[in-house]
């Protein structure tokens, strides 16, 4: 069977591209589709359908770009209620392309419409299935983002949904299938992702914690809801505009590719809503930036930091961006919904300074000098999720996680403390948000966890009970 996974590293998503004899079908797609017609286009292949596995919350799709640019249908599974035209399946409904038949089975869990696609081939054995978010390698999906959907639906609920979507209609199925699911680590939509991205099913039922044989409805309830933080506060409003339609892309790049003059971006911050995104890398920024402006650079984890720390889709931006990235970065926003950005800073931060404005800095030093300036009574404050945390920290460092920096001001310290994170990219961010909301007495630790590891610094390591493993 001619499948291909097409997996995006930095919100950690996989669509697939499925072709035979002149036909071919997208199964979640990202909104920018052009890849995909490539594809299609080097196959000499129509592209037919639109798979979604349902609403998507953590990325905005391309289904309706594709739909536009194709013809093609877009399928949704059952109880999906799309505000554009769509066929909305049967359970169990077969779909052909080329010699391939792909059936959708309804998988309520993660959301109520939520839909895995077997894949059968020319001689209609099964070959894999794309689980979209009810079944990760390793994981499952999480049962609390429709809530925001459906009042009347609890995550306890969703969770029974899943447990018997799973063992119905998931683990009967051949061990030789191939799962493709649509995220792998590093995604929001579960807790503990994989780095692998395709396994087969009967692996999954052996490694899996959500698949055991003997689990209860209960049991399956409690270790799935365990640990489950509070999705990203973008994430119901990516629902909306994968279900109720969005700007296409084409109309965004042409309005987003505006170059602004240093003049005109002063101009444009007289409106106080408006936020300057610096999208450089970390070391440009500690050294020079706009004040007030957040930096998210573009080479870590972008687009899911942009939405967790923002939250508002329709948030105006601005963007600082090293030239040549223009193009990419009002690209990797659109993913996450962030079509509000009105124009780049032309010719960057020196542009900035040329014109006679003030500019700000962050105060970083190395892992070296943190050690020789650390005392037993300094405040440090670390950057890095609590799992992290818990595995290996500086012996009396406070954790406030990235994530949460926008609700937990209140905890920041209020002498002068250290911040660092994993490798100096989060800590940066954190800083960035700290200065916005005139906290200013902090020092940055470069490269952090990584750079204070090959210190002398104390550090408090986890261990296994019983087991000496750290």
């Amino acid at each position: 069977m001619k499948i291909e996974q097409i997996y995006t590293g930095c919100i950690a998503q996989a669509a697939y591209y499925l072709e035979s004899k002149g036909e071919a079908a997208i199964f979640d797609p990202l909104r920018e589709v052009e890849p995909y017609l490539a594809k299609a286009a080097a196959d000499n292949a129509k592209i037919t359908y639109i798979f979604e596995t349902h609403f998507h919350a953590d990325f905005v799709s391309g289904h309706l770009d594709l739909a536009q640019k194709t013809g093609a249908k877009i399928v949704f599974g059952p109880t999906a209620n799309p505000q554009f035209d769509a066929l909305i399946a049967r359970d169990n409904q077969e779909f052909k392309v080329g010699d391939y038949t792909i059936k959708l089975l309804h998988t309520p869990g993660h959301t109520l419409e939520s839909s895995c696609y077997l894949l059968l081939d020319e001689n209609q054995k099964g070959y894999g299935i794309i689980t979209g978010d009810t079944l990760f390698i390793g994981d499952v999906g999480r049962p609390d983002l429709a809530q925001a959907m459906v009042e009347d639906l609890t995550q306890e609920k969703l969770a029974s949904y899943l447990f018997d979507s799973l063992r119905n209609k998931i683990m009967p199925l051949a061990d030789d299938l191939i799962v493709f699911p649509s995220h792998g680590a590093g995604s929001a939509c579960g807790k503990n992702m994989s780095k692998e991205t395709t396994d087969t099913l009967g692996n999954q039922k052996k490694t899996n914690y959500a698949l055991r044989a003997d689990m209860t409805r209960e049991e399956f309830t409690a270790e799935l809801l365990d640990g489950l933080g509070l999705p990203p506060a973008y994430f119901p409003q990516n629902v909306r505009l994968n279900s109720q339609g969005y700007t296409s892309l084409d109309a965004i790049m042409k309005r987003s590719m505006t170059a602004l003059s240093a003049v005109g971006v002063q101009e444009q911050l007289q409106d106080k809503t408006t936020i300057v995104l610096d999208v450089r890398n970390e070391q440009e920024f500690c050294a020079s930036h706009i004040p007030n402006s957040i930096f998210i650079g573009l080479q870590g984890n972008f687009a899911p930091w942009v939405g967790a720390l923002l939250q508002n889709v329709e948030q105006p931006l601005i963007l600082v961006v090293t030239e040549g990235k223009e193009a990419e970065a009002i690209t990797r926003l659109s993913r996450v919904g962030f079509d509000q950005v009105q124009g780049f800073l032309k010719g960057g931060i020196v542009a900035w300074e040329a014109a006679g404005f003030t500019t700000a800095q962050i105060n970083s030093i190395s892992p070296l000098e943190f050690e020789s300036e650390h005392q037993s009574t300094s405040v440090v404050v670390d950057a890095r999720k609590p799992s992290e945390y818990q595995a290996e920290h500086l012996e009396g460092a406070v954790n406030i996680a990235l994530d949460t920096i926008n609700t937990h001001i209140k905890d920041v310290p209020s002498s002068d403390f250290y911040l660092h994170c994993a490798g100096g990219y989060r800590s940066v961010i954190m800083a960035s948000v700290l200065k916005r909301h005139g906290i200013h007495h902090f020092t940055n630790v470069e490269k952090g966890m990584a750079g204070i590891r090959q210190t002398n610094l104390p550090l408090t390591l986890f261990v296994c009970p019983n087991s000496g493993v750290k």
